[in-house]
């Protein structure tokens, strides 16, 4: 009995929940904002492009 309570009381998981609640919150916000995210990446690599013909003219 002592072994049972022992376990309930141990924290070390704790740790892996959280990460994987973290993991979870960052993927659902990536979804939720795909299309503006597609979109923001799209403009920056569009303008690296634009701005990289200029270093090599």
């Amino acid at each position: 009995m002592k072994e049972f309570k022992n376990f309930l009381m141990d924290e070390d998981g704790m740790g892996v929940v959280e990460v994987i609640l973290i993991i979870v919150i960052l993927i659902s916000l990536a979804l939720l904002f795909k299309e503006q995210i597609t979109d923001l990446v799209d403009k920056i690599l569009q303008k690296i492009t634009k701005q990289a013909g200029k270093v090599y003219k």
